[in-house]
């Protein structure tokens, strides 16, 4: 969802209370708070907690705090964080801007997935991440690391997500994150869309 700000450019956690409410009654079953829709990469640490912690009040279905970051110390602390706002799950995206390898994005989940007892939902969108979540890489996680649960396909690689959706143990998750490939995605497996 996105964030809502005043004229002053402050938080409106009043307006973001009303914008979840009206998100749920309009049949989303599960808000992304302080994600890419919602400019959470240019969010302070506080502001990320009062959203996280005034929708997961405000509404009854499960919220998934957008708590990735390109450090992973700052990725750790915040998916701690989370977990004490009432958020369900933690979405966590490719470290960007540094281009880790494939050994480095595995460790910095793997390091996320050890402190923290949310569910990760992975988010995989290397147009702006500069690094792609390779299926290999993403498969090992889903079948090693308990929490990693979902992720959020918005590689445009069809190919490769049928072979995810596909290969992938019982209770991980796809799900569709980019509105041009929802269809051809769902045809292969994924089970939803993450806007």
């Amino acid at each position: 969802m996105v964030t809502p700000f005043d004229e002053n450019l402050d938080l409106d956690l009043d307006v973001t209370v009303t914008l979840a409410r009206w998100l749920v009654d309009h049949g989303s079953d599960g808000l992304v708070v302080a994600g890419t829709t919602g400019e959470g990469a240019t969010l302070t640490d506080a502001e990320k907690l009062d959203l996280w912690r005034a929708v997961s009040e405000a509404v009854t279905v499960p919220v998934i705090a957008g708590t990735g970051s390109n450090d992973t110390a700052h990725t750790v602390e915040l998916t701690r964080a989370a977990a004490g706002t009432g958020a369900a799950a933690a979405l966590v995206v490719t470290p960007y801007y540094n281009r880790p390898s494939q050994a480095g994005i595995e460790g910095h989940v793997r390091a996320v997935a050890a402190t923290s007892d949310l569910p990760l939902v992975l988010y995989d969108v290397p147009g702006r991440t500069g690094r792609r979540l390779a299926p290999d890489t993403l498969l090992r996680l889903a079948r090693e690391v308990p929490s990693v649960v979902a992720v959020k396909d918005a590689a445009g690689d069809l190919p490769s997500s049928a072979r995810v959706a596909a290969q992938a143990p019982d209770g991980f998750d796809v799900y569709s994150g980019d509105d041009s490939l929802t269809l051809p995605l769902l045809a292969v497996g994924a089970v939803g869309v993450v806007g």
